[in-house]
């Protein structure tokens, strides 16, 4: 499962790395309709509980708010261990979703960026059955579609063979959209995650980042959230996901 998760982590940062989009415009309007809230987590607690648990740890309440600390490094092969491949500490909570609105505060304290994706565990057509995420670092906004992008099972495959790259840049062309930020240290920022039918939306404070619109956001089955930190280390705070339908 380590390897599995590892070499997941690798290959989702080396797409992003590769993947250069160009950003279309981002919808001054919400594009989702907020109804019954789902759930939510302020984190003024001493224990984790059962709500979350750990995928790749470590995550820990400090101060009222969840710190997540990326712990496993690179290391090469040694007395008789095989290599560790570096990955984000993971954390996820079952919230069976089709189309939402989440929401949560969050804060760089060395983390190289912060995440939050929707996985379908029991969907087999991609990799580990991720489905969309957005990715945000103190210098952009990322919003992916993983299902029918990088992590989709073909061209997860070809992630592995160098030869492969050109074809699978252009599979991969319009399954995501990075858009410039500038984000301090330091400092809470508050997140809303819009996820309707084919399309997502991100905003903080207030302002409209990111838009991407792609098949496999549509996907009807998200069933679990996950948090990420990547580097360390980096915070998330009150957390609020709603159903949704269609703002217009």
């Amino acid at each position: 499962m380590r390897s599995t998760l590892a070499l997941t982590f690798l290959l989702t940062v080396t797409a992003m790395a590769a993947e250069v989009p160009t950003p279309g415009p981002v919808p001054s309007e919400t594009i989702a309709k907020r109804k019954e809230l789902l759930f939510s987590d302020d984190f003024n607690r001493a224990e984790l509980g059962k709500a979350w648990g750990p995928v790749v740890p470590t995550f820990v309440l400090e101060n009222n708010s969840l710190k997540g600390m990326q712990t496993r490094l690179n290391a090469p092969a040694a007395d008789g261990k095989p290599a560790v491949v570096g990955h984000a500490a993971v954390i996820g909570s079952e919230v069976p979703t089709r189309d939402s609105v989440v929401e949560f505060k969050f804060r760089f304290e060395g983390a190289s960026n912060i995440y939050a994706e929707f996985d379908d565990r029991k969907y087999q057509g991609s990799h580990y059955g991720h489905i969309c995420r957005v990715v945000i670092s103190q210098k952009n906004v990322r919003l992916g579609d993983d299902r029918e992008g990088a992590m989709r099972n073909d061209i997860y495959e070809m992630s592995k063979d160098p030869a492969k790259k050109e074809e699978r840049a252009k599979l991969l062309e319009g399954r995501s959209a990075t858009f410039p930020m500038q984000l301090e240290t330091n400092k809470w920022y508050t997140m809303v995650w819009e996820t309707v039918g084919d399309s997502m939306r991100a905003v903080i404070d207030g302002k409209p980042v990111a838009f991407l619109k792609s098949p496999g956001i549509a996907h009807p089955t998200k069933s679990k959230i996950e948090l990420g930190v990547s580097g360390k280390d980096g915070y998330f705070d009150d957390i609020k996901i709603w159903n949704a339908e269609a703002a217009r």
